[in-house]
C-alpha cells in the first residue's frame, strides 16, 4: 500500500496536542506535502520516501520561526513517528489515513 494520502493526525507538543491534515503525495522515492491546522499550513520540504518511512523538514513561523525535522512511519492506514524541534526536543505525531 502506498503511503500517499491525507491522515489526521495529532502532534504532542508542549503547547498542547496540535491537530493537523497531514498530507502527503508521493513521486518515486520522494513526496512534497502539507501539514495544515489551528496554527496554519506548513509545506513538508525535502520529502523522502523509503519503503514505508518518510523523512521531511518544514520551516515553522508560528508562534516561533523555526527548521522541523520529521521522520514516520505507515502502517496500514497509521503513521506514526516524532516531529524534532530544535532545542526544544523531539515531539511524538501520529495520525489515521482518512477515507
Amino acid at each position: 500500500m502506498s503511503v500517499a494520502g491525507t491522515y489526521e493526525c495529532v502532534t504532542k507538543t508542549p503547547m498542547g496536542d496540535q491537530k493537523s491534515d497531514v498530507t502527503i503525495v508521493v513521486d518515486g522515492d520522494t513526496f512534497s506535502g502539507t501539514n495544515a491546522g489551528a496554527m496554519g499550513s506548513m509545506t513538508m520540504e525535502d520529502g523522502k520516501v523509503d519503503g514505508n518511512k518518510l523523512t521531511w523538514t518544514m520551516n515553522m513561523t508560528v508562534p516561533m520561526p523555526m527548521k522541523l525535522e520529521g521522520e514516520a512511519t505507515v502502517d496500514g492506514d497509521t503513521l506514526s513517528g516524532t516531529v524534532k524541534a530544535g532545542a526544544f526536543g523531539a515531539f511524538p505525531i501520529s495520525g489515521t489515513r482518512k477515507a
